[in-house]
């Protein structure tokens, strides 16, 4: 019997309740200043993307007349109504804390933004010479002539519109003018001066104040900011096309021409203008946001770069060592005595590069395969797939083309692996290549064994620092046939063989988290204690949700840590009374994703790629792997998942109504901040790696020469 629509939060409020988390990060007076610029940028850069896909395609299913409801019953147009009119709250929050808190204090700190009329003569001369020579000359001025089509405004670009006016034989007439705000050129531009001050204006500035010169014989009337976002969804028919590659290049070119979803403007824009604008990108005053502040802050992050300002930002972190850190250290052998789990960014992902390019340059290593999801600038992984092809191996990668906004960086990369010799391949059609697995097939003694590295996270050096994932690596047969046969899923025409241990969508992840969750569920109604701990990015499945809500009213205790989306109401009596739902947003992404099911005291863990959520049952290629070395277990029930339970400080609990209230410690309880207390773990592991080396590198004592 399906549930009533009053049992589930709506996705994209559930989704907009995250991002009000993450802006909560840059109103907190604790963290240091630059971190919280960092959250402000974050924050805004999250609505982007919620504008280009979610509001996008709220938009289309209400032109196209869709009739359906979502889970919690609302209809497309209620859902946009509701997100409306919950983002228009959430931006005047957001700049709100930029004009009152984030601006001022960076100006005690040595961060100063002009304006164009407040820069000193000195300033005013280098200004108009940064114009002249570097900005100038990649300025294309637009005129909007009323006889034909508005020019077209590329998705996200920042761009300036001026009135102008000028005398013709009919007299004054007044027309509209539009030059676009270069990407080339550093929107935060520096000025000349003291090392230890940073003066900064804005590039849109500059341009607005000079943008009379780039219209000899008219007379700028006035000057706006405005930015357009569009619909950048891929719409890719794999059904159609026998080129998947070029099909995704064509699109791509037509993302940044997408229908409208949003129109951001200067707070200060003439009523007419603005009216002017929406109509020209048929939008409706619902879908207009006018800012005071930066338009586009996302280019605050310049700020952060570089080593200024140390006091300014988190204390550096050092991750711990990997069990390849050690120098001639054979990582093979360390895998072949036991599975080892990394618990990144508090342990290192270099153990990850060092494997792959161990095996890239070991003899004995026959082939590697690997799926990249999510590739990114870093080149370390794709390199040394690379030098193993050119060192005769046979390497075959599976690259996801369709990575939302990472599909130009995976062409790219995709196209140097190609020419150094790697196999690579698009996948399954219809599917997302969204698991982590890597596949090193190595001649030993005889036989071929399977070293194999699973994870939560992406093949990406980079994000590998920032965001929280599980990896392992393991040699054990069964797993690595298991992953011979998704291989062979991947990059061939076979059927899909089945795994022993491993669990794969879209074949049965859902189905077996029916079963962990039903055998719970049964196990508390013989009147035994039964536990679910369950950490996921995102928990939208309906047929999950009603498993849970199953369980928690048979006696089951579930114990939730969904960082983003959360269509379960927990703590509703006689439905989910016995379910908790926290979120924990802090210095790093939570990424991981662990499933706990305590059966009767021997409890199972599975860590994996996919949430709890229809497209990564259905229409994506994902691993969930169950962690059966005892120890690794045990790190996870005992350690990992307690401590992230245990957080009172970056916590928010879930309420029954979707709102979320934030932990904080008791009168007798100690503060625990479960991201900090990881890194001082990580810290001890240093600690005692680096006493470890001490004592090795310390000679041994000589023997005395009387004793015998």
């Amino acid at each position: 019997m399906s549930s009533p629509s009053s049992h589930f939060i709506n996705r994209e409020l559930s989704w907009l309740e995250f991002n009000q988390r993450v802006m909560e990060e840059a109103l907190d007076s604790t963290n240091p200043l630059l971190e919280r610029l960092k959250f402000f940028c974050i924050a805004n850069s999250n609505l982007d993307e919620f504008f280009e896909v979610r509001i996008a395609g709220l938009k289309q299913q209400i032109e196209s007349s869709v009739i359906k409801r979502s889970l919690d019953g609302r209809t497309a147009t209620e859902t946009y109504q509701a997100s409306s009119l919950r983002i228009h709250r959430m931006v005047d929050d957001l700049f709100g804390c930029w004009r009152e808190e984030l601006q001022p204090q960076l100006q005690e700190n040595g961060f100063y933004f002009h304006e164009m009329d407040h820069l000193s003569d000195n300033h005013r001369i280098w200004v108009e010479k940064y114009f002249n020579e570097k900005v100038r000359p990649v300025l294309t001025p637009l005129a909007v002539d009323p006889s034909k089509a508005f020019p077209l405004i590329l998705n996200k670009s920042l761009n300036v519109i001026a009135r102008v006016e000028r005398k013709s034989k009919r007299g004054l007439e007044q027309r509209l003018c539009i030059v676009q705000v270069p990407r080339v050129i550093p929107r935060l531009v520096q000025l000349p001066g003291e090392e230890s001050e940073r003066e900064y204006v804005f590039l849109a500035d500059i341009i607005s104040h000079f943008v009379e010169s780039l219209f000899p014989g008219n007379k700028v009337m006035g000057a706006w900011r405005f930015r357009v976002t569009r619909n950048s969804e891929l719409y890719v028919d794999e059904e159609d096309t026998d080129n998947i590659l070029k099909a995704v290049e064509n699109e791509l070119r037509n993302r940044r021409k997408g229908h409208a979803v949003r129109l951001e403007m200067d707070h200060d824009a003439p009523n007419e203008l603005v009216c002017n604008l929406l109509e020209a990108m048929e939008l409706s005053e619902d879908d207009l946001y006018l800012i005071e502040g930066p338009v586009n802050p996302i280019h605050l992050n310049g700020l952060l770069e570089g080593d200024h300002s140390p006091e300014l930002r988190n204390d550096h972190f050092l991750p711990a060592p990997s069990p390849s850190s050690k120098k001639q250290t054979d990582i093979f052998e360390v895998i072949r005595k036991q599975d080892v789990l990394l618990h990144h960014p508090y342990e290192s992902f270099e153990c990850v590069v060092d494997l792959l390019n161990q095996a890239a340059s070991d003899p004995k290593v026959l082939a590697i395969k690997q799926t990249l999801y999510r590739i990114g600038s870093n080149p370390r992984i794709t390199n040394a797939l690379m030098k193993a092809a050119q060192n005769g191996k046979e390497v075959a990668v599976v690259v996801e083309l369709k990575a939302r906004f990472d599909e130009a960086s995976n062409i790219r990369r995709a196209r140097e692996m190609e020419e150094s010799g790697v196999h690579v391949s698009y996948g399954l059609r219809g599917y997302k290549i969204h698991s982590k697995l890597c596949m090193i097939v190595r001649q030993e003694e005889g036989r071929l064994r399977h070293y194999l590295h699973l994870a939560t996270g992406n093949y990406n050096p980079s994000t590998a620092k920032l965001y929280t994932d599980l990896g392992m690596m393991t040699c054990r047969e069964d797993y690595g046939q298991d992953s011979a046969a998704v291989f062979n899923l991947l990059t061939g025409f076979c059927e899909f063989e089945g795994t022993k241990k491993l669990i794969a969508s879209p074949f049965e992840f859902q189905s077996r988290t029916l079963e962990l969750i039903q055998r719970e569920t049964g196990i508390a109604r013989e009147g035994k204690p039964a536990r679910i701990t369950a950490k996921m990015n995102s928990l939208v499945d309906k047929p999950v949700i009603e498993a849970l809500y199953e369980a928690s009213q048979a006696g089951v205790k579930i114990d939730l840590i969904v960082r983003g989306i959360c269509c379960l109401r927990p703590g509703v009596p006689e439905l989910s009374q016995n379910i908790t739902v926290r979120s924990i947003v802090d210095r790093f992404l939570e990424h991981s994703r662990i499933y706990a099911f305590e059966n009767e005291g021997n409890p199972e863990v599975y860590v994996g790629s996919g949430d709890w959520m229809h497209r990564n049952f259905r229409k994506r290629i994902e691993i969930a792997f169950p962690i059966e070395d005892a120890s690794l277990k045990n790190r996870i029930l005992n350690e990992i998942l307690p401590i992230h339970l245990s957080d009172n400080v970056k916590a928010h609990l879930l309420q029954p109504d979707g709102t979320y209230v934030q932990l904080k410690p008791g009168k007798n309880e100690v503060p625990l901040r479960s991201q900090i207390r990881f890194m001082e773990l990580a810290q001890d592991a240093n600690k005692r790696s680096q006493a470890i080396k001490s004592l090795e590198s310390v000679p041994a004592p000589e023997q005395d020469q009387n004793v015998a």
